[in-house]
Order: structure tokens, then C-alpha cells, then sequence
């Protein structure tokens, strides 16, 4: 059995963004030779995400203008999380409804997605450093 462990690290400067990982996704599963397996992708963060999704600009305004009717920023105060000194109570409340992970099989050594399928890191409470592991396991 193969296997890569990978740690990524993303600074979004902003609050809230949405990043097209697929590309280093995919260059890691061809670095790890795995042939037939499965990459888990994970955002080790609890105001980040992982998700598979279209990537078109509008379905990316789109996400981001539902989370925030969701789970709005403003009034902070709203949430009795933020009375612990935070300011980040819908980040957490955003990332639960993206969710943590994704898990995508390897198939002949490629990322076998159906039509449309990219992985994205979305980030809820942006402005410093935060980590994404991935593990890749096969043969």
C-alpha cells in the first residue's frame, strides 16, 4: 500500500473566500503514484471547509450571499459565542453546514470525479493562517 500525507496552507485576507484547490489536489495524487484508492481531503479548521461543487462564479456569489443569510456576521452580539471575546460564531456555523471533508476516489491515478466536480476550501473567518491535510491511500 501507498500512501501521502500533505499539508496545505492557506491565508485568505478576507473574511470569507472560496479557493479552487483541484489543481494541487490532483498534483498530489499523481506525486503519491497511487493508481486506485481514495484521497481524503480535510479542512483542519473549525471555521473552514472542504466541499465539492461546480466552479462558476455565480454558484460561488450564490453560496456565499446564502451562508450569510444563514448564518449573518453582523449583529455580532447576536451570538453568545462572541461574548467570550470572538467575533466568529457564523464562521463556525457556516463550516457546519459546507462541512469538514471531502473523500474522493482515485481511479487508473486520477481524481475521479463526476461531470463538473472540483474541491474547493472555502474559508468563513479569513485573515491568518489555517491548514488543509490530505491523505492519500491506495495502491
Amino acid at each position: 500500500m501507498k500512501s501521502l500525507t500533505e499539508q496545505l496552507w492557506f491565508n485568505v485576507p478576507e473574511r470569507r473566500g472560496y479557493l479552487n484547490i483541484t489543481p494541487t489536489i490532483e498534483a498530489l495524487v499523481r506525486q503519491s503514484g497511487v493508481q486506485e484508492g481514495l484521497c481524503l481531503v480535510n479542512a483542519m479548521h473549525i471555521t473552514a471547509s472542504v466541499y465539492i461543487n461546480d466552479d462558476e462564479q455565480g454558484l460561488l456569489h450564490d453560496y456565499d450571499v446564502w451562508l450569510e443569510e444563514l448564518a449573518p456576521h453582523e449583529p455580532v452580539a447576536h451570538y453568545h459565542h462572541n461574548r467570550t471575546g470572538e467575533d466568529n460564531a457564523d464562521a463556525h456555523l457556516k463550516r457546519q453546514i459546507m462541512g469538514r471533508e471531502v473523500v474522493v476516489a482515485i481511479t487508473q491515478g486520477r481524481l475521479d470525479f463526476g461531470p463538473w466536480e472540483q474541491i474547493f476550501y472555502a474559508e468563513f473567518d479569513g485573515r491568518r493562517k489555517k491548514r488543509v491535510l490530505v491523505k492519500i491511500i491506495g495502491e
